[in-house]
């Protein structure tokens, strides 16, 4: 099938380099005008390039003798030869074009790596079987490159003579390139580092840590969303967090925690939601102005399903934690399938995946939320950067209710997703809990209890006023303030005020 595309000078938004011509995904994606975004554009020069190929911008450009010719089976070998494995763009290609074509791809080359790739991946997409016989003998082949990616277990299919190692299944699958970053993430083994911190530490110590660090993050949990939850809220959603890993994660389990973390659902219906949701702003009559918008409801059984079944498969197959959890965390947070507490939830995936893992030490709970409220704009850049492609291919109205209603079919927008990118902020935001937050909080913890021991063996007081006054020394920088020695200090003496103040300020110093 000749595709002849005709030449453009913009493609989904991105200028075309001047004397290039589309390759691979974009050439088919133009030539059949489907609906998906390509995120790694590729063009062919019609000059040399030194090394074969260049990055320029968004673009890959390469060298003119890359220029794979003119028909389907052209820019698709290409594609699976030389890009990034994209499996909406497959899925809407196998849609798209007569079966036999990919039939005649298969039968011109039964033992080509490239054909047999797509072969299987058009069965398992589509759940159709092509009319081709089974594969020749030949050696068996890796669905995805282990060294370009991270795998699951691999699983033979004797028919195509092709092992299934991907994440997920043809219901639900993610995508994590093995990238410079993640490697480097991978081989700091911070898990070990989490264990070493907390093997060094008393136990009392370790769980009076654990208690503010789980405070924290479900206080930056609700701060993300731009709540101020009253403590009580606070703690009944700390101690939900605290069950992660306890119980396999099922549908019935998240709405569970869902029941948690909204007490009053006379408003907000728990559990899988019957109507549109988005996420972004209203005009001044309140109609949406949506920045993106979650899976139809007619969808959600059918996606959580899968997310679940790729949250099972990655499990068995022993994926690394911070990845599996990015991959199921922020599968989730993308499907959005209920009308409140997305996120939350998102983030207490991320909780249940590391402590079901045995990743985070036993009865702790990292702050990640805590980082990502920190790094609020790279957060909020990494979900945009994945749901701002696929806005443009849903089409939607708004509702008399005010709300959103999709009127095309999305499913699989949301079913396959790259999470290369979530899974390296993740990563980061793990890292500085390992390597930071946690010892700070364990050094913090020693310096004050130091302190409190030494100011009562000095002068003898209650707890709570030992624990007062190093409170506000430290907040008014190593000195207590003239209003507080008028007050409810004034009984200690000069003297005594300012052996405290030392004894705060050496505890306390930077080392």
């Amino acid at each position: 099938m000749k595709l002849a595309p005709a030449p453009v000078a913009v493609f989904q938004e991105k200028t075309v380099l001047d004397g290039t011509r589309l390759a691979g995904w974009a050439a088919i994606v133009q030539a059949l005008a489907l609906k998906g975004p390509v995120r790694r554009l590729s063009c062919v020069s019609e000059q040399h390039v030194r090394g074969s190929h260049r990055e320029e911008g968004t673009w890959t450009v390469f060298d003119k003798r890359y220029w794979p010719g003119d028909t389907f089976a052209d820019h698709l070998t290409f594609a699976l030869r030389h890009e990034d494995i994209d499996l909406l763009i497959l899925k809407r290609v196998f849609e798209a074009v007569p079966k036999a074509e990919v039939e005649a791809i298969i039968r011109v080359a039964p033992t080509g790596i490239p054909a047999r790739r797509a072969w299987y991946l058009y069965e398992v997409l589509t759940g159709r079987a092509l009319d081709v016989d089974d594969a020749p003998s030949a050696a068996a082949i890796d669905l995805l490159d282990p060294a370009a990616h991270f795998t699951g277990k691999p699983r033979l299919s004797k028919r195509h003579r092709v092992r299934d190692n991907l994440l997920g299944t043809g219901r639900f699958c993610p995508v994590i390139r093995r990238t410079k970053a993640l490697t480097e993430f991978l081989a700091l083994d911070l898990a070990a580092k989490a264990r070493e911190t907390v093997g060094r530490t008393g136990a009392h110590l370790v769980a009076r840590a654990a208690s503010f660090m789980l405070l924290a993050d479900s206080r930056a949990s609700f701060e993300i969303e731009g709540e101020r939850a009253p403590r009580n809220r606070l703690e009944r959603w700390g101690r939900a967090v605290l069950q992660a890993g306890k119980n396999r994660i099922t549908l019935d389990e998240i709405i569970r925690l869902q029941r948690v973390l909204i007490e009053d659902t006379r408003f907000v219906r728990a559990g899988l939601r019957p109507d549109g949701v988005f996420v972004g702003e209203r005009d001044h009559n309140g109609d949406p102005l949506p920045e993106f918008i979650g899976a139809r409801p007619d969808n959600l059984d059918d996606l959580m399903g899968g997310l679940l079944e790729a949250n099972g498969r990655m499990r068995d197959d022993g994926i690394d934690p911070v990845l599996k959890a990015a991959a199921t965390a922020f599968g989730f947070v993308y499907v959005h399938p209920f009308q409140d507490g997305n996120g939350r939830m998102h983030r207490c995936l991320i909780h249940h995946v590391l402590a079901e893992r045995k990743f985070t030490p036993p009865g702790m709970v990292f702050p990640v939320s805590s980082v990502m409220l920190d790094r609020i704009d790279d957060y909020r850049a990494t979900l945009q950067g994945h749901t701002g492609p696929l806005m443009p291919f849903i089409e939607w109205r708004p509702t008399p209710e005010r709300n959103v209603e999709v009127i095309n079919q999305t499913a699989d927008l949301y079913r396959y997703f790259d999470c290369t990118e979530e899974a390296e902020f993740l990563f980061g935001c793990v890292r500085r809990t390992v390597e930071q937050d946690l010892p700070r909080e364990i050094d913090y913890l020693r310096r004050h209890d130091e302190a409190i021991r030494r100011i009562m063996d000095a002068v003898e007081m209650p707890d709570r006023v030992a624990e007062n006054l190093v409170m506000f020394i430290r907040q008014n920088n190593g000195t207590l303030s003239k209003k507080r020695r008028e007050g409810e200090f004034k009984k200690l003496s000069d003297e005594e005020v300012t052996l405290i103040e030392g004894i705060v300020n050496d505890e306390f110093a930077v080392s």
